[in-house]
């Protein structure tokens, strides 16, 4: 199994969102996103699986993290609702991690068990958009892990404002199917 987190984040600040919103809008990443997780098993909180368009990534199988056990899917066949964090140390598929930042903090910072071996980390060099209002999430926490225990494998010239680079893990086994997959959709342009 290879745990593989996806982000995007604003360069010198890491912020990933202002309240529930992203606070840019760069198409080109939205799809680099969407070709990640295709045909996978997407982890992340109640609010990020909330703010999905129709709650849904369409051929992925979404994993909702969340202390409410009462909490209600949209879709009972594909999407199911995680309880604890500490499930997902024994995870024996693919996982690929989609945030918010208290999902991501969980997993950085939750022991080498559930540690991501590869980080696809996209860096929006833009402005954020002052219409996205609300308070600003950041994944600083996150970013200093990713600094001491990770190693840059590649990194993109800037597309649409957003350098892309692909992290491991330092002294782990990363399969490589999927780092080869990974790398073929990050440096595809």
């Amino acid at each position: 199994m290879t745990k593989v987190a996806v982000w995007c984040r604003h360069k010198g600040d890491d912020v990933i969102g202002a309240g529930s919103r992203i606070p840019w809008n760069v198409p080109s990443d939205k799809a680099l996103f969407a070709a990640l997780v295709k045909n996978q098993n997407v982890v992340m909180g109640r609010r990020t699986y909330e703010s999905l368009p129709g709650r849904t990534l369409p051929d992925s199988q979404i994993l909702v993290l969340t202390s409410d056990y009462k909490y209600k899917v949209s879709d009972k066949d594909n999407h199911t609702v995680v309880e604890n964090i500490r499930d997902f140390s024994e995870f024996e598929e693919d996982l690929y991690i989609a945030g918010g930042a208290k999902v991501y903090e969980a997993f950085m910072c939750g022991g080498s068990k559930l540690m991501p071996d590869i980080v696809v980390d996209c860096i929006y060099m833009g402005e954020l958009n002052p219409e996205a209002t609300g308070e600003k999430v950041s994944i600083a926490s996150c970013i200093d892990v990713l600094r001491r225990k990770y190693f840059k494998a590649a990194e993109t010239d800037a597309v649409d404002n957003v350098v892309r680079a692909v992290y491991i893990k330092r002294g782990d086994f990363v399969d490589q199917a999927v780092l080869k997959s990974i790398l073929n959709i990050v440096e595809k342009k």
